[in-house]
Parts: structure tokens; sequence; C-alpha cells
């Protein structure tokens, strides 16, 4: 028998506005810093092509997921689609996968972060492990105010990235040199699909922001509004700035750790590390806080479900904070991020974990899109280009599905043990 739950009051605080800036915080990562002279190492010039491929691509699946969101605006995001699709073990899958990557995820980010600051400012590993303690922190306080304040700061944190990035690019205009573009294919035209593979985590997130459905104002008509004015601002920030890395610093792209901050340090002169240490920090906690306020509110919406315990449905409804949710997902960013510093491993294995969660979501929450959205629909269209393009991210994941995997194993053990509900 299909589970019935009740049904969930839409009718929130978010705009298209603080949507867009939200969606610009999960798409808009610690990548734009590094991968841009990494991809460039790998394939040339010819990387451009890998980010103009990745750009067309996240457009049908950005557009699949806002339909999915505006048709079900419930804090379950994904998970709730797939249970309107499959059932509420699939769902539970699911919803664990999205959960528990984002406490490997976000210590993930918030190192990164701090690997540029200690450049900036030395300390080594004490201004590592300092500065991704405190984006931890800022981010669980932003967000226990609630998805109004966390999405006002998310606004100006928005404004502020796009600001930085188009400085970046303009101010690096008079350094372009056409020339750069020969050869274009250096190490060859096959070079392009690991450089694509390589861009892959720049583009994860349009998944984040449908665990926020609900709280939009309308969510039927601002999600899609918002996700199709953010699509086409990330794929123009991301094009500008890789273009400008090829074209300004020539063959030097591949070698430098830090492009974003190069093109910012030669259009108007300064400090690089401190370039990059600035631009690390506001592009980590713009992620992080779009990625820990779903979680948040997706963990309310586990526990309301008997996919997670019961004591953390509280805050789930628009407008509520899920602060017991948020504490646990602090909690386990805090264990986390203790237990790499202890063992010095770095973020390596935790972004290979998340990635591996990531696609697994993406390949089910495309498949229920197929059952859920109109056929012969406009959506229905792009949730099938969607669902073959995730799919071969999932043969590429390799080993990196172990994790996804372990987290599904306990899902169904969990619902196996779980205690029987009160009639």
């Amino acid at each position: 028998m299909r589970e019935t739950r009740p049904p969930v009051r839409a009718g929130g605080r978010l705009t298209v506005a603080t949507g867009t800036a939200l969606y610009l915080g999960a798409v808009l990562g610690t990548g734009v810093i590094a991968l841009p002279a990494l991809a460039a190492a790998v394939a040339g010039p010819a990387s451009l092509l890998a980010w103009l491929g990745l750009v067309v691509l996240s457009m049908p699946l950005a557009a699949t997921f806002a339909a999915l969101g505006a048709r079900h605006p419930d804090a379950g995001g994904v998970s709730t689609y797939v249970r309107e699709a499959f059932g509420p073990r699939a769902a539970t899958v699911v919803g664990w996968c999205f959960y528990f990557a984002v406490p490997a995820g976000a210590p993930a980010a918030a190192l990164f972060a701090g690997a540029y600051v200690a450049q900036a400012l030395g300390g080594g590993r004490g201004t590592v492990a300092v500065t991704a303690v405190a984006l931890v922190a800022a981010v669980t306080v932003a967000n226990a105010f609630g998805v109004k304040i966390s999405g006002r700061l998310q606004l100006v944190l928005a404004g502020l990235l796009v600001s930085l990035l188009a400085t970046a690019v303009i101010a690096s205009l008079p350094h372009v040199r056409w020339e750069h573009l020969r050869p274009f294919a250096p190490h060859g035209w096959t070079a392009i699909v690991p450089a694509a593979l390589l861009l892959v985590w720049s583009f994860a997130g349009w998944e984040a922001i449908t665990h926020l459905a609900a709280d939009f104002q309308r969510p039927a008509r601002d999600l899609p509004r918002a996700a199709a004015v953010a699509v086409v601002l990330v794929g123009a920030l991301y094009l500008a700035v890789a273009g400008a890395t090829v074209l300004v610093l020539g063959p030097a792209a591949g070698s430098t750790e830090a492009p974003l901050a190069h093109l910012l340090g030669l259009g108007l002169g300064g400090s690089v590390p401190l370039f990059a240490a600035v631009a690390a920090v506001l592009l980590t906690f713009g992620a992080m806080n779009a990625y820990v306020a779903g979680a948040a509110k997706l963990g309310a919406a586990l526990g309301r479900h008997g996919s997670l315990p019961g004591w953390l449905a509280r805050g789930g409804s628009a407008g509520e904070v899920p602060r017991r949710s948020l504490a646990l997902v602090a909690g386990l960013c805090v264990l986390v991020l203790t237990g790499v510093l202890a063992a010095g491993t770095g973020p390596t294995p935790l972004v290979m974990l998340t990635t591996g969660s990531f696609v697994l979501v993406y390949v089910l929450g495309m498949a229920a899109a197929l059952r859920l959205l109109p056929r012969r629909s406009r959506a229905h269209w792009y949730a099938r280009f969607s669902l073959v393009a995730v799919t071969g991210l999932l043969v590429a994941a390799g080993w990196y599905l172990l994790w996804p995997l372990l987290l599904a194993a306990g899902a169904l053990l969990y619902l196996k043990l779980r205690p029987a509900e009160r009639p």
C-alpha cells in the first residue's frame, strides 16, 4: 500500500531573487578558483568546449529539478520525488545519500578555503583548521535564523560573488591574447572528455534548492524562474572565467593553482594570495550555506516519513526552522572535520565520497521525473536527456560509488530494524 503523508504547506518567504542567490551559492563553489586551470592543463584551450558542453547539459538538468520542485514543493526534495515514483524504500536510500553526503562535502569545501587563507596569512594547518571550523559555525548560525535570513544573506553574498568574478574577467581584458588559442587541442581532441569529467564538480548543486521549494512564496512560478536565471548567470560566469584563464594566462594557465586570483592580480594589482583567500571564503560560504539549508530541511522530511528518527521532523514546514536536523548536520560536519584534521588525509577523499553520492541521487531523481512529469511536456523531454547524461556520469564514477552503496545498505537496514509505529 502506498504511503500517505500530510499535505505540505507552501507559500514561504523565498523570492525569485533569493532563490537565484541560493542556486548561485550551491553551484558556484570553490571549483571556479582552481578548475579552469586544471582543465586547461588536461586539454589546453580545447577545455573551453568541455565547459560549454557542461553548461548546455546543466540546462535540462536544472529545468527538470525545478519542474519537480514546482509540482511537488516539499522539504524532502529528490527524496520526495523518488517516494512518489518508486515508494518509501527508494526514497529513504536517496534521502540518506544526500543527507549524509553534506557532512562530508561541506568540510571538504571548508578545508579548501582554509588552505587558501593559510597561504595568504600563514599559520599552516592551524589556520586551515580555524578557517574550516569558523565556516561551519557561521553557516550553522545563519541557518538557525531560518531561510529568510540565510536567503537574504545569500543574496548579498551572490552579489559579491558575481561582482568578484565579473571584475576578474573585465580587469584582465586588456591582457587578452588571441594567439593563446593556438594550438587549440595540444593534447588531442579526446582530452576534452577527461576535462569534462573533471569539471562535473563545478556543476553539482541544481538539486540542492529543491529541498527549499515549499519555502518559496509561489513555488510553481518562482522556482523555475530562479533556476532559469541561475543557469544563465552560472553558465556565463563559468565560460567568462574559463575563457579569460586561457586567453590571458595562455600556456601558464595549466600551471597556476589560483587562476581567478591571478586574473585579479594582473588586472588590478595587489597580493594574489589575498585575492585567492577572499574568493575562496566567499565561494565556500555560499556553497555550504545552500547545501546545509537543503540538508536541514531534508532531515526534517525524512524524520516525518520515518526514514530517520521522528524527533528530527520538527521544523520541517515552510517558514519553520528545522533546528534539530540542522544541529545534527552541523555536529556531523564537526565530527568529520575533526577526524580529517587528526588523520591529515586532506579533503580529497571527502570530495570523492560526496561526488559518488550526488551522482546516484541525480540518476534516481531523473528516473522519478520520467514517472511524475507530464508526458510530451518539455520538462519530460528534459528529464529523458538528463537521465542519459547522468547515467554516463554514474558509470564514470567507478569505485566512488562505494560510499552511496554503503549508505543505501544502511538506509534499508534502518527501515528493517526501526521500531514499529503506533497505530
